[in-house]
């Protein structure tokens, strides 16, 4: 496990792998921690910054054929991918998606999940004892009520995992504004999906366009 500070304590596209967690119709219809239509929005932007930087992401629900088909908006955006379906609550019990997570031979394992303080909390804190670099991702998981969360937050970090936000991974992704390649999709994914911030960049690039800055 690397250090917490620093700069190799940043995420790096390189570096990271992304594990996306039942995003699933049933676990949508009792998510009171957060408004659903948010968490819906940050986890696909979160998706789609990982497939422009081309960051490794596996998708896996669990019992979809009572829970439902993972969201809509993720599987548009890895069409060809096919969940990988459990029957584990707990994802890291799953061998077939630990071994796709080693597969890519990354350290920088990043998750969200619904619910936090179940389907979240129980394979980040399994995937620390196995060595990885654990970051969950606070606005793209929700729960069953606030103080779930909140106390699986706390659990979470009290084991060594680190929170952040999705336009904080987004961020340590493109690190620098030279690096140009990807600056379109980050743009993009932007103004889809960055509310206000999303607003105003629309409204500068507009700007921009008609010459008048």
């Amino acid at each position: 496990m690397t250090s917490r500070t620093g700069l190799d304590a940043l995420l790096a596209p390189e570096r990271s792998i992304l594990l996306l967690i039942d995003h699933q119709p049933f676990q949508f219809s009792n998510l009171h921690s957060h408004d659903p239509t948010l968490i819906i929005n940050n986890v696909v932007g979160l998706a789609k910054a990982a497939k422009a930087f081309k960051v490794p992401t596996i998708l896996t629900t669990v019992t979809e054929e009572r829970g439902g088909h993972i969201l809509k908006g993720l599987q548009d955006v890895f069409p060809s991918q096919k969940p990988i379906n459990r029957t584990f609550i707990n994802t890291w019990e799953d061998q077939r998606v630990v071994e796709a997570v080693k597969k890519t031979a990354r350290k920088q394992l990043i998750i969200a999940a619904l619910w936090t303080d179940i389907c979240l909390a129980m394979p980040v804190i399994q995937s620390l004892a196995d060595g990885y670099d654990v970051f969950f991702v606070t606005d793209a998981s929700g729960a069953v009520s606030r103080e779930a969360h909140d106390m699986a937050v706390l659990r979470m970090v009290q084991a060594g995992a680190v929170p952040l936000t999705w336009i904080a991974v987004m961020s340590e992704w493109q690190r620098d504004w030279a690096r140009e390649a990807t600056l379109p999709a980050v743009a993009e994914i932007t103004v889809a999906h960055g509310g206000a911030s999303g607003v105003a960049f629309a409204w500068e690039q507009q700007l921009l366009s008609s010459g008048q800055r």
